[in-house]
């Protein structure tokens, strides 16, 4: 079964940048579509962004998808998540997420897989 491992998180101030990468081990990284979700405290946890296996079809949620974008390298079995003017409410635990195959794409429910996640903390 793949596995996956967040990394690049850390503590930024408003409208800097950071990015995010998902490490994947496992023979079905190459097939598999790949999500972004986050939590932060005492809320939730919602979908931010998805890829799909090819990298050609991108899903964002609203509040992220002028600033964020998602990119995959099957060559390197990562995925990241770079995400650009980073806001306040940006701050939370970011998991990294295979979805299952023919499934939705923004439910925790679509997807199989999660790694421990990685912090990102959004300073004034």
């Amino acid at each position: 079964q793949v596995q996956l491992v967040e990394s690049g998180g850390g503590l930024v101030q408003a409208g800097e940048s950071l990015r995010l990468s998902c490490a994947a081990s496992g023979r079905t990284f190459s097939t598999s579509a790949m999500g972004w979700f986050r939590q932060a405290p005492e809320k939730e946890r919602e979908f931010v962004a998805a890829i799909s296996s090819s990298g050609i079809n991108k899903y964002y949620t609203a509040s992220v998808k002028s600033r964020f974008t998602i990119s995959r390298d099957n060559t390197k079995n990562t995925v990241f998540l770079q995400m650009n003017s980073l806001k306040l409410d940006d701050t939370a635990v970011y998991f990294c997420a295979s979805r299952r195959y023919n499934s939705g794409w923004y439910h925790l429910s679509d997807y199989d897989a999660w790694g421990q996640g990685t912090q990102v903390t959004v300073s004034s």
